[in-house]
């Protein structure tokens, strides 16, 4: 299944009986986060709020909030297809093909992937309607206040277009952004993200401004990549492509040196002056905390494009799990394959709702070694945003890392503390609200693997209780006889 754009998606979970239309008259003000928070912890379908603030605009949310949807989303019923084309495309990298038939073969799938990179096409659906100077008022757009105590309006799921002074290379992220006024925002580019660094760029190199655009809305799997962890140099809308197994159309601005998604619902476009910053926030985020209110830079709107009749795509973050779990989980599940080409000991990864990605890490390894456990947590902190984590456990390969059940018994049993348990400093995220410093702090790592006499260990470490399997087999066999 591959989704064209934002609508073709609602038709979809409509017809799978995934979305709800409510007519009845809501605010944008706290009220569409109550409802929807009711709806994820209930396990509910994707909402589309069709009198928002006394009409105009609909609003859509919760697209994501469920597993499944993140897989249709992604144009599979189920995560592991993806995964495992990932793996095969990060197989042709690590072992290229032998002989005529493998060749050839890896010629055709490097002959699809250039088939799905991104397409610049003259006449979009995001342009069907162009504001510009006075009519580009950001205010038309029925954004949301979602908590109490945040500072205001704020635009919570953009995908953020800039480009590398240097090299031209194009980022897409996914960065909040408070609404001031009709005409500026402010621009959440956390310190460790790939736009700041295009912003730190320009500030150094003395640029009087910084084109920026701000696509809203889509087609589903772009949306979505836009909030990977992917390296510097991987261009998003590409890797949206070769997910889709198909090109992501992209259309230049009217007003700045940028291209962005054909099909999205609306354009900001505009740019940022390198030094100038404005007071952002609080704002309630994914951590369940407010962060604080902080300096960052301010976004200049110079138009508005949009589809005529345009949907508002929104989310809304807090306390876990909310929307941004499932699609971090998603995340979690693709990017395994990466972590193990690095570190092929890792057999499992879960990154819990409970720990917002970067709190808590829970790996499995083939342990072969004393020290092992302590390597493989070193490695993950020198991985990417990997270096973002507070906390990592280790268990063994046999260990079910999804079970935290099983992961918490493991974890108490197995550890010494003053052997098992290393702590290490390092950068920490920007909405971290523990360290005494900002954006630097301590981390932890937790071996809880089991210990043999290469660990230094005197005595055997014991056997673990379980039932012999002719007995099991026995009352299987004998299970209706019981009467239970």
């Amino acid at each position: 299944m591959n989704f064209k754009d934002l609508r073709e998606f609602i038709s979809f979970l409509d017809d799978k009986g995934e979305l709800r239309r409510i007519t009845t008259p809501v605010s944008s003000e706290l009220e569409i986060t109550e409802i929807g928070s009711r709806v994820i912890e209930s396990g509910g379908p994707a909402l589309l709020f069709e009198n928002v603030d006394g009409g105009g605009v609909p609003v859509l949310t919760n697209i994501f909030g469920s597993h499944q949807r993140v897989a249709w989303a992604l144009g599979v019923d189920h995560i592991d297809e993806l995964v495992e084309k990932v793996k095969k495309l990060l197989g042709m990298l690590q072992s290229p093909p032998v002989g005529i038939s493998g060749k050839l073969r890896a010629l055709g799938d490097l002959a699809g992937i250039a088939r799905t990179q991104p397409k610049v096409i003259r006449n979009a659906p995001c342009q069907q309607v162009v504001l510009t100077g006075e009519e580009a008022d950001v205010n038309l757009l029925p954004v949301q206040k979602c908590w109490p105590l945040d500072a205001g309006k704020f635009i919570t799921l953009p995908l953020v277009i800039t480009r590398d002074p240097d090299s031209g290379r194009r980022n897409v992220g996914t960065y909040r952004m408070q609404v001031y006024d009709g005409r500026t925002m402010g621009m959440h580019w956390q310190t460790h993200k790939v736009g700041a660094h295009h912003y730190r760029e320009n500030e150094e190199r003395g640029s009087e401004r910084m084109d920026v655009a701000v696509a809203l809305g889509g087609d589903p799997t772009t949306i979505w990549t836009g909030s990977m962890p992917l390296p510097p140099d991987m261009d998003e809308i590409g890797v949206a492509g070769i997910l889709r197994g198909k090109s992501v159309e992209m259309v230049r601005c009217k007003t700045v040196d940028l291209e962005v998604p054909a099909n999205a619902e609306y354009i900001l476009e505009g740019y940022v002056t390198p030094g100038e910053l404005r007071a952002e926030g609080p704002f309630g985020d994914h951590t369940g905390y407010y962060s604080p209110e902080q300096d960052y830079p301010v976004f200049h709107l110079t138009a508005i494009t949009h589809r005529r009749d345009p949907i508002y795509l929104t989310t809304f973050v807090g306390r876990p799990p909310k929307e941004d779990f499932f699609m971090g989980k998603a995340t979690e599940r693709l990017m395994l394959p990466a972590m193990q080409m690095t570190l092929p000991e890792i057999v499992d990864v879960n990154m819990p709702a409970e720990g917002i990605f970067h709190n808590l890490v829970i790996v499995s390894i083939k342990k072969e070694y004393p020290g092992h456990a302590q390597k493989v947590m070193h490695a993950l902190w020198g991985l990417g945003l990997m270096m973002l984590v507070k906390s990592i456990i280790i268990v063994d390969h046999f260990v079910d890392v999804q079970d935290l059940s099983e992961v918490t018994w493991r974890v108490t049993g197995n550890i010494e503390p003053s052997r098992d348990i290393v702590f290490a400093e390092g950068p920490i995220d920007d909405l971290d609200h523990a360290t005494a410093f900002e954006r630097y702090g301590g981390k932890m790592g937790i071996d809880a693997t089991a210990k043999g006499a290469a660990d230094g260990r005197k005595v055997d470490w014991p056997a673990e209780i379980v039932m012999s399997e002719e007995i099991r087999r026995l009352v299987d066999g004998k299970w209706r006889e019981y009467g239970i």
